[in-house]
C-alpha cells in the first residue's frame, strides 16, 4: 500500500487531520493498532469547549499548593513514587503558569479555540452525526460562596472574548436541571456557559468521522506505529498482517503514545502524561440530567452519555503504565451523591486514560525539524476533542502549501529544540 500521507493515530486529532488532507486531494492512510477513537478520545468528558479560553495552568497560590501536597484532593492526585520522574515536567509547567507566559499561551491558543465549533459543525454535518451533539452548553457548579463570587468576577473579566453565559442561583439551577436534588443546599450558585457543545458518545463521534474518511476514499490499516522507518523518498510502517505501507510524508498524531516515534527519531520533547478516569452510572429514578455539569471545587464532570451518567475525574500524576486505581472515582462519587441520586456503576472497574500535555500548554503542530516529510501533531492536553478538527485543518494547510488560517509559529516543535 502506498499513499501521499501516512497518519499515525486514529483518535480525534489523527482522524481530523486525515479528513482535512483527503479534502485537499492527498491520498491518505490512517494507521492505528486499534479501532478509531478507542484510546484517549474514548474517555473524555465530551465537551467541545469553546469557553475555555484560558489554558489549564499549574496552581501558583501557596495555600493551593499546600492542599495539593497533602494529596487528599479529588481534582488532582499524585503517586509519591512518580514525582521524581515528573519533576522536570512539573517545574516547567509551574514556570509557564506565571502570569506573563500564561498570557502568551492564551493568545496562542485562542484562534484554535475560536475555530472549534465551526470546524466540528462542518464535519458533523458531513458525517451525519448530529444525533451525537447537544448545543446547550455546560454548567459550572460552586459549593461555597467565596468560590462562586470569584468565578462570577472571573467570568466578567472574560467579556473581551465574547462568551455567552448566565449566572444561576441554586433555585435557577434546579429549574434548569430538575434531575438534581430539589432544595439543594450544597451549592452556592452556578454559571451556565452557553457557547460550548457536548457529545453524548465521544468514541461514536470519532468513528463517524472515520467512516466519512473511508467513504470518501481514505484507506485504513492496522499495525504498530513504532515500526515507522525513514526510507528513500519517504516513510514506511509494517502493518499487522506483515505488509509494508509507504508514503512520502508521515504525521505523528499518537497522543500520549507519540513518544514511541519522536524519541526513536532523536527528539527530546517534554511530553507529560496526565492520567484520568471515568465510570458510568445508571439513574435510580430514570431521570438523566440534560446538561454536563462540572463540580468546580471537587474537579470532576457529570456528563450524560449514551452509556449512562459519566463521572470523569480530574488529574492523576502517576506512571502511565501503573495499574489503574479507583481513589479519585470513589472520592468523586461521594461528592456526586450529594447532588443527585446515582444508581449502581455500569462498569466493574473505572476506565483509565492518558492525556498528552506539554508544559507550555500548547500542542506541537508542524514539521519535525530534522526529518523531511515528518510532521508532529500531539500534546492537546485536556482539549483534544475540542481542538482536533481545528488543529487538523491548520496542519493540513501547512502540509499542502495553503496560507494557514492561524499563525503556526507558537506550536512549532523547535521551541523545545
Amino acid at each position: 500500500m502506498t499513499s501521499d500521507v501516512l497518519v499515525l493515530g486514529a483518535g480525534i486529532v489523527g482522524v481530523s487531520t486525515a479528513l482535512h488532507l483527503l479534502e485537499r486531494g492527498r491520498s491518505v492512510v490512517l494507521f492505528d493498532r486499534a479501532e478509531p477513537g478507542s484510546g484517549t478520545s474514548y474517555g473524555n468528558a465530551g465537551l467541545i469547549e469553546r469557553s475555555s479560553v484560558i489554558p489549564y495552568s499549574f496552581p501558583r497560590d501557596p495555600m493551593a499548593l499546600l492542599r495539593y501536597a497533602l494529596n487528599g484532593q479529588s481534582d488532582v492526585r499524585y503517586s509519591p513514587s512518580f514525582l521524581p520522574k515528573a519533576a522536570s515536567f512539573l517545574w516547567q509547567y509551574w514556570r509557564n503558569s506565571a502570569a506573563a507566559p500564561l498570557e502568551v499561551a492564551t493568545r496562542a491558543m485562542l484562534p484554535l479555540v475560536q475555530a472549534c465549533i465551526p470546524e466540528h459543525d462542518r464535519l458533523v454535518a458531513r458525517a451525519g452525526a448530529e444525533h451525537l451533539i447537544r448545543a446547550d452548553g455546560w454548567v459550572a457548579l460552586y459549593k461555597t460562596t467565596a468560590r462562586f463570587n470569584a468565578a462570577v468576577a472571573e467570568a466578567g473579566r472574560l467579556a473581551p472574548f465574547g462568551l455567552q453565559y448566565r449566572v444561576l442561583t441554586p433555585q435557577e439551577f434546579i429549574a434548569l436541571e430538575p434531575a438534581y436534588r430539589p432544595g439543594l443546599s450544597t451549592i452556592a450558585g452556578a454559571i451556565h456557559w452557553q457557547d460550548p457543545k457536548t457529545v453524548t458518545d465521544p468514541q461514536g463521534l470519532v468513528k463517524a468521522y472515520a467512516d466519512l474518511f473511508a467513504a470518501n476514499g481514505g484507506q485504513m490499516a492496522r499495525g504498530d506505529a513504532a515500526t515507522l522507518t525513514e526510507i528513500a523518498g519517504g516513510w514506511q510502517v509494517t502493518g499487522a498482517d506483515g505488509a509494508t505501507i509507504t508514503a512520502r510524508e508521515a504525521v505523528v498524531a499518537l497522543g500520549p503514545q507519540s513518544g514511541l516515534v519522536f524519541r526513536k527519531a532523536g527528539y527530546r520533547i517534554p511530553l507529560g502524561i496526565k492520567r484520568g478516569y471515568h465510570r458510568h452510572y445508571t439513574q435510580t429514578d430514570g431521570a438523566m440530567p440534560r446538561l454536563s455539569v462540572v463540580d468546580e471545587e471537587s474537579g470532576y464532570v457529570l456528563a450524560p452519555m449514551r452509556q449512562g451518567l459519566r463521572i470523569t475525574t480530574g488529574i492523576e500524576f502517576a506512571d502511565p503504565a501503573a495499574p489503574a486505581n479507583d481513589i479519585q472515582i470513589r472520592r468523586d462519587e461521594v461528592e456526586a451523591r450529594r447532588l443527585l441520586d446515582l444508581g449502581p456503576p455500569v462498569e466493574k472497574t473505572p476506565w483509565l486514560g492518558l492525556r498528552p500535555c506539554l508544559p507550555d500548554m500548547r500542542p506541537i503542530i508542524g514539521p519535525a525539524p530534522r526529518h523531511k516529510g515528518l510532521w508532529f501533531h500531539f500534546g492537546h492536553a485536556h482539549h483534544g476533542l475540542t481542538l482536533g478538527p481545528a488543529s487538523g485543518r491548520l496542519l493540513s494547510e501547512m502540509m499542502t502549501g495553503e496560507t494557514p488560517f492561524v499563525d503556526p509559529a507558537p506550536y512549532a516543535a523547535t521551541r523545545f529544540a
